[in-house]
């Protein structure tokens, strides 16, 4: 296990195979483990190290976990979604924290992934029990400059979060009614 926060690790050890199967056991390990987790969440690497020029990931999210609005600016990196199951509203905000668009992302659905270029103020709530994504970015990975967090939005943790995510699900489910 790696980073933990509050005891409880942010992400599970990488595999340690050259070739390693998704498969619905290790979905359903991941998915027990973020119903454990205090944040909701959790993710697991698929790429063997921080310093890995590509990341990939499953991360498993429970709704009520909040990641805050972020871009990935210095170093600039895209980033792509796939949604393996369940649904998350995604949220694509202006510099300023304006709600530029909302998207719903299903799992099965017409929608089922999102791709985003650098420097674009984002962020992803689930909507469904247990919803689990696939990410794809580059690396490596260095806690300093991964995410350039959105100074408009409460920090993990703060006062403040609770509210904010109230408005953005409201704000979700608005943009789901046609």
């Amino acid at each position: 296990m790696t980073d933990t926060k509050d005891g409880f690790p942010k992400a599970l050890s990488p595999p340690t195979t050259k070739n390693t199967l998704v498969t619905t056991e290790l979905v359903e390990r991941l998915v027990k483990a973020s119903r454990q987790s205090p944040r909701g969440r959790i993710i697991q690497p698929l790429h063997k190290s921080p310093a890995a020029n590509l990341h990939r990931m499953l991360n498993a999210i429970q709704p009520g976990s909040y990641i805050q609005p972020h871009r990935h600016l210095f170093p600039p990196k895209a980033e792509s979604v796939i949604i393996l199951q369940g649904e998350i509203f995604v949220f694509i905000f202006t510099e300023s924290g304006q709600i530029e668009t909302v998207h719903t992302i299903t799992a099965g659905s017409a929608t089922i992934g999102i791709d985003s270029e650098p420097g674009v103020y984002h962020t992803f709530l689930a909507t469904r029990a247990d919803t689990v994504i696939f990410e794809v970015k580059p690396g490596p990975y260095n806690q300093a400059d991964d995410k350039d967090f959105a100074p408009w939005a409460p920090v993990e943790g703060t006062h403040g979060v609770k509210k904010y995510m109230t408005k953005l699900y409201e704000r979700g489910k608005q943009a789901e009614t046609p």
